[in-house]
């Protein structure tokens, strides 16, 4: 069983990540009214949020999915990826399962949708602190949370392309960079050219996320990305 984060005299130290001001602010104000949390710091993108944790090493980070540049799946990737002890928690308005699938297979220990009640939430990130997991805000023990993903991954028909997905996403921070500038509608040769690389490695970006996606092009991949919440509706542009 997984062991809890702390002593039960020690407060828990919590970031917040959300590019919502408005939604940021009230999970902050729900947070602080608790006697045994400490918010020790807030950011509005995946970057920041990501300096913020190696900066302040924190117990809990609550991150949404759907973040200007590095969102909050790359952010628990690369928290994991540098051995931070801290423990992430997704906040979504899309409870899909495929993302939620990925999230906890890139080490996630909470996913949440947006709509929680204020009370569940702190209910749910103390668990977390104890070693239980957050799935569809439901409180499982690590036990239950193996056996969940066991069945979410099983080899069965119906599960085949959820399997194919999870073996071979995430992204990498790169294809993810390369399908941001897609999704403002760059060509390669201006995807190549903010990025500082070559029009042949854009072409092998494309061709390497175009796989692991499962799309045929372009189009195909920027409406996968807005699904699953990876960029913004209101970030996605054409090219005159």
């Amino acid at each position: 069983m997984a062991k809890p984060l702390m002593q039960d005299q020690q407060k828990t130290s919590l970031i917040i990540i959300d590019d919502h001001p408005l939604f940021r602010q009230g999970v902050i104000d729900v947070l602080r009214l608790e006697a045994d949390f400490d918010v020790i710091a807030d950011a509005s993108n995946g970057e920041d949020g990501l300096a913020l944790i190696r900066k302040h090493h924190p117990h809990i980070a609550i991150t949404d999915v759907n973040l200007p540049d590095r969102n909050g799946l790359m952010v628990v990737e690369q928290v994991v990826q540098e051995g931070f002890s801290t423990r992430m928690i997704l906040l979504t308005a899309y409870d899909d399962a495929e993302q939620k699938l990925n999230a906890f297979h890139l080490g996630a220990w909470g996913y949440c949708t947006k709509d929680i009640q204020p009370s569940d939430l702190v209910e749910r990130i103390r668990a977390v602190v104890k070693g239980h997991y957050i799935v569809s805000d439901e409180i499982v023990s690590e036990e239950e949370f193996r056996e969940w993903l066991a069945q979410q991954t099983g080899c069965g028909h119906q599960n085949e392309k959820m399997s194919r997905l999870l073996a071979n996403l995430p992204l990498s921070p790169r294809e993810m960079e390369v399908l941001s500038y897609l999704s403002l509608g760059q060509s390669n040769k201006e995807i190549a050219h903010h990025l500082g690389i070559s029009h042949q490695t854009v072409k092998n970006h494309l061709a390497s996320l175009f796989r692991k996606l499962g799309v045929e092009d372009r189009t195909q991949a920027v409406i996968y990305a807005l699904q699953h919440g990876w960029v913004q509706m209101d970030s996605v542009g054409t090219k005159e």
